[in-house]
């Protein structure tokens, strides 16, 4: 009776019974080498072409093998280290982290059945998937973000990520695409909210992102702060003197005007004592240095003069007192009782006798000159060049005339005297005519001579003088009282004041070359700036500003004050 044969390995049945124990050793080692085989076979399959098993598997598994590779690092992120065949990013290696997906219960079914056999060949593979597997982790992230750039290093991608940011910062700010809900708004409605903010308010909010600070950069949004900031170029009635600066540097400045923040210097100094007087005109600064007017041109900073002048002007035999600008020339008045007037870029000079004595003022508007004389007379001159020389009217002042302005519809002209006679020092000339139409004021103390006027409108002045008040008048409201009025704290005589035509207004003392700022919504001064000391006492003859600097002339210097470049 032949012995029974032993099972063979799991899943597969014995040899036949009755044989040798020698035969059935060599039939069992050969089934099991078999098997092995098989299990090799199976375990490549699904390492390299993910065990397809027909071919309706095989047509979506490469759809989404396309999918995989134009996703790249986020099918490979997806993919774990212990899954199958787990590649660099490419479609074929993407094929297969799908498929395996789809058919891992069949693989793992296949591999369960030669698990018991080749046990060992299955751990030698493992290991090498798994170092298979980091560069394809590496690659994935790369991917992810930037497309799937197969065989990236980390410095590569470092180099690529700082590009990208450096490109960011170049490129215009974009509106968000995800934020808040007020980013969200239309732009009208959004410039709506925003100008109701003020300038602290639009200051932070230009901090929150890119695009919102080009946002609040919007002249149309500081518009209305503007005209209510101190010397920022706009005019009481609105008017834009500064078109061309962005209105939010205009403002950020004007809070130093505001706060009194400036830099002091010295542009000009003179050998001997001056009583000079100057004009600006676009980067042009022109001044009087005894009988000479000279041109000096800005540099860039505002701050500083190139030391050689553009030109020079002469043709009095003594000081020159006074001197405006008007239709490219220089009209001048000096103390040789003569009236000069040059063309600024040419050579063509042409002087007259104007006056008995020393010409004090002189003004200039729309081709008619005005002209004011210790004599007690003020006369009237054309500026054509067929009619120079030829008095149009002569007025009897009756008293000295220090200063003289023609009004901006050209239809009167005011002048200031010494108020020395029963009458006041304010009185307004009919242009045409010469006769006399108002007298400004009635209050005034005798000696209260007017050093300065200024028309500011047609029916609005400045004036300020020995009585150490500056006055703002309005003649639509009243011509015996002036609307609003300044002391000089120290009770100084006040030779010269400008406005910016809005709120700002300066005025130069005759002490110690102290050149005050006042806000014309406030009964006290804003700021003092003592420009000399006790041994150089003088008093500021002129002044001027712009909205980045103010230029004050005294006795031996010409001082500036830099509100721009602290």
């Amino acid at each position: 009776m032949g012995s029974q044969g032993h099972p063979g390995p799991p899943g597969n049945s014995g040899p036949g019974e009755g044989e040798g124990g020698e035969a059935r050793k060599l039939q069992g080692g050969r089934v099991a080498r078999g098997k092995r085989r098989k299990g090799k076979g199976k375990g490549k399959a699904g390492a390299g072409q993910s065990g397809r098993g027909s071919g309706a598997e095989g047509k979506p598994g490469l759809q989404k093998a396309k999918e995989a590779a134009g996703l790249g690092a986020e099918a490979g992120a997806r993919a774990g280290p212990g899954e199958e065949g787990e590649g660099g990013g490419s479609v074929e290696e993407g094929a297969r982290r799908i498929v395996l997906g789809d058919e891992g219960s069949a693989g793992a079914g296949k591999e369960a059945r030669g698990r018991g056999a080749g046990k060992k060949e299955e751990w030698r593979v493992r290991p090498g998937r798994r170092e298979d597997a980091r560069p394809g982790r590496a690659q994935g992230r790369a991917g992810q973000a930037w497309g799937c750039i197969a065989g990236a290093g980390a410095a590569g991608v470092a180099m690529a990520v700082a590009a990208e940011e450096e490109a960011a910062a170049r490129e215009p700010a974009g509106r968000p695409a995800a934020g808040p809900a007020l980013l969200r708004l239309p732009e009208e409605l959004l410039l709506l909210i925003c100008s109701y903010l003020d300038m602290r308010a639009l200051g932070r909010l230009a901090q929150v992102c890119r695009w919102l600070r080009r946002f609040t950069s919007c002249d149309l949004l500081w518009r209305r702060i503007a005209r209510a900031s101190l010397n920022s170029g706009f005019t009481r009635l609105g008017t834009d003197l500064m078109a061309s600066v962005p209105v939010k540097e205009r403002v950020k400045v004007s809070q130093n005007w505001r706060l009194g923040r400036c830099r002091e210097g010295i542009l000009l100094k003179w050998r001997c004592s001056q009583m000079p007087w100057m004009q600006l005109e676009g980067d042009s600064l022109y001044i009087s240095q005894a009988n000479f007017i000279l041109a000096y041109q800005f540099r860039p900073d505002g701050a500083s003069l190139n030391r050689r002048p553009l030109g020079v002007f002469a043709g009095h035999d003594e000081d020159v007192c006074h001197f405006v600008l008007a239709n490219s020339h220089i009209i001048s008045a000096g103390g040789d009782g003569k009236i000069g007037v040059h063309k600024i870029h040419s050579t063509f000079t042409v002087k007259y006798s104007a006056h008995e004595q020393e010409v004090n003022c002189v003004d200039c508007r729309g081709g008619i000159i005005v002209s004011g004389s210790r004599d007690r007379t003020a006369k009237v001159w054309p500026l054509a060049s067929g009619r120079l020389g030829q008095c149009l009217h002569t007025i009897q002042t009756e008293d000295r005339v220090w200063s003289i302005a023609i009004s901006p519809v050209l239809s009167s002209f005011v002048t200031g005297t010494a108020c020395c006679g029963h009458f006041s020092p304010l009185r307004i000339w009919d242009l045409n005519s010469g006769q006399l139409m108002m007298h400004l004021g009635s209050d005034f103390p005798p000696g209260a001579g007017v050093l300065d006027v200024m028309y500011e409108s047609p029916s609005t002045l400045l004036s300020c003088g020995y009585d150490t008040y500056v006055r703002y008048w309005d003649l639509r409201a009243s011509v015996r009282k002036c609307v609003m009025e300044w002391e000089e704290p120290h009770d100084s005589t006040l030779y010269c004041l400008q406005t910016d035509g809005n709120h700002l207004l300066a005025t130069g003392s005759s002490y110690y070359g102290v050149v005050r700022l006042w806000d014309r919504r406030q009964r006290a001064c804003l700021h003092a700036f003592p420009l000399t000391s006790t041994p150089l006492s003088s008093p500021v003859y002129c002044l001027r500003f712009t909205t980045k600097h103010l230029y004050a002339a005294l006795s031996y210097n010409l001082h500036v004050l830099d509100f721009q470049n602290l």
